[in-house]
């Protein structure tokens, strides 16, 4: 831009050497009229004086009319921008360009939410340079974790982008601006509460119930596979917990944790590595589980049996281990034949595991008298949930196996489980009975006289009646 177009207080602001050059221009034109009046006066030439004079002066204007026309003296021949432009179009048929049909700041769009993890460089700009390709795609970075690793940093972002841009289309885009390893996966509101936030609240989690360190750890560290192994194997043999040092281990997709009891817990992504930061936390969730021991909410329901029995459901754990095995003794050959599909000799052995809060939760029906009459468990066992009962033969076909299950499916449904399934025998008509009752759809599968059904939880809801929400103390009905 020259420096005749700029302007200072609404006025054009000139430069002094334009000034003194038109000034001199001036000066020379009148010096050569006077000259030329006085050869005329004084000379027989005077004719021929005279056109020359006219062609000096001629030639002295076309010069100060380009040099006016170069440096802004003439009027504008163009919009200088005082005025807002035209809102008339261009004549003819025109074609739109892609900012042409991008939407108007403001305007309403689709949009699609993505969590995308991508490693790049530990250098300056390299944020700032992944940040400017992710907003030339219209994509809007909603939340940005940082995982420092030895050779460069992992970005993981919360992104909002138009709905028709596609996953490829953002991997794309992380590339171009050197993004490495790039792993992209749909979210959705629950990801939007920010890191801190969502720490803490897994934290309280798992500081009421034992139970919920798995949950919480899947939650914390995304999709993947966590299993919990015993210290000691049921056949014996040598202690897994030795082979693990007390500060864990990391070894790129897999995490192994000393567990609390001094079983070791196992979290495994098939494809993903885990970073230091994700390792560290994951560790210091594990640690607060451990100082704060063994604990398992203590509320409970009192229920009226159709006959009119009163029973209690409650929370249980490896405290009932003894009133569990007194239920077995009572129980008939064939009632924990259909439960364990095993010897039935070995059925005891299983109770410190299947009571453990670290392998799922359990809910135990309780008589008046204190006696254990019923035992329903939800098991973790790694992606899927295994849903199991046991009834004493004297309180089986009253609505209890029912109740059980209805109660631990809302469990599941609550730790946001996709499905559950249960293993039987084709002969045990009321397992089967009570996973029709559900309602949900189910998916049969028989191999050599064993039955597993699966229930998909996402295709309807089910009722919440947790015994340990403290909010549903007292007594209702259980049907058949």
């Amino acid at each position: 831009m020259s420096d005749v177009t700029r302007t200072k207080h609404g006025r054009p602001v000139h430069h002094w050497r334009r000034d003194l050059v038109e000034l001199a221009a001036l000066f020379t034109a009148v010096a050569v009229a006077d000259a030329v009046a006085n050869l005329i006066g004084h000379g027989p030439d005077g004719p021929a004086l005279l056109v020359i004079s006219a062609i000096a002066l001629l030639a002295t204007a076309t010069f100060h009319t380009w040099w006016s026309r170069r440096h802004g003296h003439a009027p504008p021949t163009s919009d200088t921008g005082a005025r807002p432009p035209s809102s008339k179009g261009q004549a003819g048929p025109s074609t739109p360009t892609a900012a042409d049909t991008r939407p108007e700041a403001g305007e309403p769009t689709e949009s699609t939410l993505w969590r995308m993890r991508t490693t790049v460089k530990d250098e300056p700009g390299s944020l700032a340079a992944l940040c400017t390709e992710l907003a030339g795609q219209r994509v809007d970075i909603l939340s940005l974790q940082t995982h420092p690793l030895g050779d460069g940093t992992v970005d993981e972002f919360l992104l909002r982008a138009p709905s028709g841009l596609a996953a490829a289309e953002l991997t794309r885009a992380a590339a171009r601006a050197g993004g490495a390893g790039t792993w992209i996966e749909r979210a959705d509101a629950h990801d939007l509460v920010d890191a801190p936030t969502r720490v803490l609240g897994l934290a309280t989690r798992t500081a009421l119930d034992a139970a919920e360190l798995p949950l919480a750890l899947r939650q914390l560290l995304g999709r993947c596979t966590i299993r919990s192994l015993p210290a000691a194997p049921l056949g014996g043999g040598r202690r897994v917990a030795d082979e693990v040092p007390v500060e864990g281990v990391l070894e790129d997709t897999v995490l192994r944790l000393r567990a609390p009891e001094g079983g070791v817990i196992t979290v495994e992504r098939p494809y993903l590595p885990f970073t230091p930061t994700e390792f560290a936390r994951a560790r210091a969730l594990v640690e607060l589980d451990a100082r704060l021991g063994p604990r398992v909410p203590r509320s409970q329901d009192v229920l009226t049996l159709p006959q009119g029995n009163a029973i209690t459901v409650r929370r249980a754990d490896t405290g009932d281990v003894e009133a569990a095995k007194a239920m077995h003794e009572r129980c008939s050959p064939r009632t924990l034949s259909m439960r364990y599909h095993g010897p039935v000799g070995d059925a005891d052995r299983y109770l410190n595991h299947l009571l453990s809060p670290r392998f799922g939760r359990t809910l135990a029906v309780q008589t008046a008298s204190g006696r254990i009459v019923g035992l329903g468990h939800l098991l973790w066992d790694g992606d899927e949930t295994e849903v199991a009962l046991l009834v004493e033969d004297d309180w089986q076909r009253r609505g209890i196996g029912a109740e059980l299950l209805g109660r631990l499916v809302s469990m599941a449904v609550e730790a946001g489980c996709e499905s559950v399934y249960a293993v039987t025998q084709s002969s045990n008509t009321g397992m089967v009975a009570a996973m029709r009752g559900l309602g949900l759809p189910l998916d049969y599968q028989i191999e050599e006289g064993t039955l597993v059904i699966t229930a998909r939880l996402d295709a309807a809801p089910v009722r919440s009646g947790l015994p340990y929400d403290g909010e549903r103390l007292g007594e209702r009905f259980v049907r058949e």
